[in-house]
């Protein structure tokens, strides 16, 4: 995924740094004033507030979806401001980028984007506190330090505390952000060090911090009823009898974005309580036009896609040399044909908005949302209303791996309140609303070969790739990248690309692409290297070369093959790797490495196979996201939940059917998530540092773990499967 919502460091903080007190978060803050004898805390820029405790109240900027963005990113401001942990609060901000720059979760762009601009702005804070302390002081503000909250003037012995100081720095110019002096490593006393979630230990006792949970006074309930096939059409609709329900309130044809403004392809029933308008919906009688959609299967899928692989590929996405040649010159050839499924996100809550439809004119909601920006972007187009005629507040988001990035629900959610108006209105889907209306993960085939000279070295590689686009471009999520590994390091080689039509929406699932790539190239490369006579590390290493930076695609990251060795020189050895088969029957050890979102990560996976039932007992990761990990703590948990969720892509997750243009699937009974008790006994990890800036975590992780469980079915059984999920016979 590109790294979308980035701003420039300067342009926003700029922005929100100047005027100090003028920019606020949570609608909350104010100047220090005097109210009924109560002492408001004091603004010192948009991110910072300081109580008379002496407390200091961070605004986190950032989507919390269950990353950790929340605690990490107070973290950088803290640091630099050179306040105790203890004294922090933290709040959430509202969206608005003006403000705060950049607001959005996907891409595990977080770190790399804000490591510098957080780390400032709490270095801009303290040296307004610093310059506010010299001023009433009389000395020199090279004489002063500062410590936990306290300035401090060591030659005279003189401290007091930022809350004293606070009015007097909100009143003084920025510093020149450019010039602000930020700690060296050495000096962090919260950056890299383990940090509980803050939320945690609201979400353990059940307080209402998710979309699902807000309740402003005087809210009714929404249901939707959609059409059942993607793309169809709205053609007429008998809402009488549904209005005549005691506790229905109206009845509202509403767009969810899919289909031409103009038209609708779904209908709210807006009741008094979510039950009464969800069950209303039985008495409803659409007319949907959909005789262009119905002709779209799984089934009609598979038979183009074969039909496809056997032709050449509609596009070139990359080309060295003369591959044909050099394959028919090989001293030996690999063949293998690899495929992959739709897949639904299945987010625990389901996807939800609540939203006011104000008499002052304004549109106020409550989102769970990884990208606010571009909801209050398509709502206010199809709405025909200003983007500053809305206030977004953002709660936590239970589950999204990329489905919240797509604001269908905050788009109807809006149609709906502007069809209420005057009271708030919370959109909810129910489990077969979410899963049979989700933008899914694309489904892709994939016709590689491979060609070996008489040493095993990989001097040919081919890959013709079909998945899903038009005019000869991917749908969203469908792509794949024209540097793909091993293909820039190949003297002949070629990546071509075909298409098929659908009418399913589709987007990101977490580590987008990459999740489907690492399994068909780390898959394909270890029967390369098989038919090398090496194991897959070896075979890596070998094709990896010497240390350097290959070329990159326009905007993206480039990739490091010295960086690349490291992951995985390290995993092998905390694993004791040695390439040699268990003697244990039904046990077996598979390695993967994938680079993705700047992350590089290899993994090694031990396995049990017993009645055809595959078990995960341990997975080994090392992990290379540059020279800090902010919150250890976090980062574990991050890594540890991304290899569980590869997991159940490899094992667990079933396909998305479609048949007749809709999609089958009702519930979990069909589309199953992975239980506690499939989880491994032990996830060991262990850092790789390098002298790099810190990248993302919640992304790269995930990847590797899918060929290295596939790469252990291989070792275990004596079978490679080349579909997932993995499914023994």
């Amino acid at each position: 995924m590109s790294d979308i919502g980035m701003v420039s460091r300067r342009s926003f903080l700029a922005v929100s740094l100047a005027g100090g007190a003028a920019l606020t978060f949570e609608a909350k803050l104010a100047l220090a004033q005097t109210v009924a004898g109560v002492v408001e805390p004091v603004v010192i820029t948009a991110f910072i507030r300081i109580a008379a405790d002496n407390s200091v109240t961070i605004g986190a900027k950032n989507p919390e979806i269950g990353q950790g963005i929340k605690t990490m990113l107070p973290m950088l401001i803290a640091d630099e401001l050179d306040v105790a942990w203890s004294q922090v609060r933290i709040e959430q901000t509202d969206a608005d980028e003006r403000l705060y720059g950049a607001q959005y979760a996907g891409g595990s762009t977080a770190t790399p984007t804000n490591w510098l601009p957080m780390r400032q702005a709490g270095a801009a804070a303290r040296q307004m506190l610093l310059t506010a302390a010299a001023k009433l002081w009389g000395v020199e503000t090279g004489t002063l330090t500062t410590s936990t909250g306290t300035v401090l003037h060591k030659p005279s012995g003189r401290s007091i505390a930022y809350a004293a100081l606070a009015s007097e720095a909100a009143a003084l110019p920025v510093p020149d952000l450019a010039k602000v002096p930020l700690k060296s490593p050495d000096a962090f006393t919260i950056i890299g060090t383990p940090r509980r979630g803050v939320d945690t230990p609201g979400i353990v006792k059940g307080v209402p911090l998710f979309g699902i949970d807000a309740r402003p006074p005087g809210m009714v309930y929404a249901a939707l009823l959609k059409c059942p096939i993607s793309q169809g059409i709205l053609v007429s609709v008998d809402s009488a009898a549904v209005l005549g329900v005691k506790g229905v309130m109206a009845v509202v044809p509403i767009n969810s974005g899919s289909v031409p403004k103009g038209s609708n392809d779904a209908v709210a029933i807006v009741a008094k309580s979510w039950w009464t308008a969800h069950k209303a919906r039985d008495l409803l009688d659409p007319k949907w036009s959909t005789a262009a959609q119905a002709g779209f299967s799984t089934e009609s899928y598979a038979k183009q896609a074969a039909l496809l692989l056997g032709g050449a590929a509609q596009v070139d996405l990359a080309k060295a040399g003369n591959v044909d040649a050099a394959l028919a010159g090989a001293a030996r050839t690999v063949s293998a044909d690899y495929s992959y499924p739709f897949l639904a996100h299945a987010t625990l809550e389901p996807q939800n908005c609540t939203a006011h439809w104000r008499t002052d004119g304004k549109l106020e909601l409550w989102a769970p949302a990884q990208d606010p920006a571009t909801g209050r972007s398509e709502i206010a187009d199809m709405l025909g209303i200003a983007p500053d005629a809305m206030i977004i507040h953002m709660t936590r988001i239970g589950g999204g791996f990329g489905r919240r990035l797509m604001s269908d629900y905050m788009v109807m959610a809006a149609q709906v309140a502007k069809g209420v108006p005057g009271r708030p209105v919370k959109l909810l889907f129910d489990r077969t609303d979410d899963l049979r209306n989700d933008y899914y993960r694309p489904a892709g085939w994939h016709r590689l070969t491979a060609g070996l000279d008489a040493k095993g070295a990989i001097i040919a590689f081919k890959d013709h790739f079909v998945s899903f686009g038009a005019n000869g471009k991917p749908l969203r999520a469908a792509g794949m990248s024209a540097t793909e590994f091993p293909g820039p390091v190949v003297p002949d080689m070629h990546y071509g690309a075909s298409y098929l039509t659908t009418n399913l929406n589709t987007g990101w699932l977490r580590a987008p692409t990459s999740n489907a790539m690492a399994f068909v190239i780390q898959g394909f490369l270890d029967e390369v290297a098989e038919a090398a006579g090496i194991d897959l590390p070896e075979l890596m290493r070998r094709t990896l070369g010497a240390p350097r930076a290959l070329p990159a695609e326009k905007g993206r990251p480039v990739f490091d093959t010295g960086r690349a060795r490291g992951v995985i020189d390290a995993v092998c050895s905390v694993a004791l790797w040695t390439g040699k088969p268990s003697t244990v029957p039904g046990k077996g050890r598979g390695f993967g490495f994938y680079f993705s979102h700047r992350g590089y990560f290899a993994e090694v996976v031990d396995i049990t196979v017993s009645d055809g039932a595959v078990s995960v007992d341990k997975i080994w990761i090392a992990g290379d996201i540059g020279s800090q990990v902010i919150n250890p703590l976090n980062a574990e948990h991050q890594m540890q939940g991304a290899a569980i969720d590869g997991m159940a892509q490899a094992l667990v997750w079933q396909p998305i059917v479609q048949e007749a243009g809709a999609v089958t699937q009702e519930n979990f009974h069909n589309f199953p998530l992975l239980r506690m008790d499939m989880a491994p006994r032990a996830i060991a990890i262990t850092w790789v540092k390098t002298d790099n800036p810190p990248t993302g975590l919640g992304e790269p992780t995930l990847p590797p773990v899918i060929p290295a469980i596939g790469n252990a079915i291989r070792a275990a059984t004596g079978t490679r499967l080349r579909s997932l999920p993995f499914v023994l016979a």
